[in-house]
């Protein structure tokens, strides 16, 4: 199915999983140390995992939050747009104040 959409990966059971892994993989390596290369190579790759998840988790929630900005951008947007058609004095205002509040410029001066 072409435009099913893309299942999510719950991070807690892919840890679990990894964790689960290199214990194997140890149990394999003590049963017979012959494989030590290849085992502590899927070891290694597996103890990344905690550290990719961290990461992974921290991109989401600076997704969130960027997401959260561009729509009050959008929403400031829009404000201004519907004040100028409804006539307002300053129709501007909406999103001069929404740009200082995330910091693109300074707060409008009182003069």
């Amino acid at each position: 199915m072409p435009n099913a959409p893309a299942q999510r990966i719950g991070l807690t059971e892919v840890e679990a999983r990894a964790s689960d892994a290199r214990r194997t993989i140890t149990q394999i390596w003590l049963a017979s140390p012959t494989h030590s290369g290849p085992c502590r190579q899927v070891s290694e790759s597996l103890a990344d995992i905690p550290a990719l998840t961290s990461e992974i988790t921290r991109l989401c929630d600076d997704l969130t939050t960027i997401r959260l900005l561009r729509a009050n951008l959008a929403a400031a947007g829009k404000a201004s747009i519907a004040a100028d058609r409804s006539g307002e004095a300053d129709p501007l205002s909406y999103l001069r104040d929404e740009l200082a509040a995330q910091g693109y410029c300074g707060p409008r001066s009182s003069a």
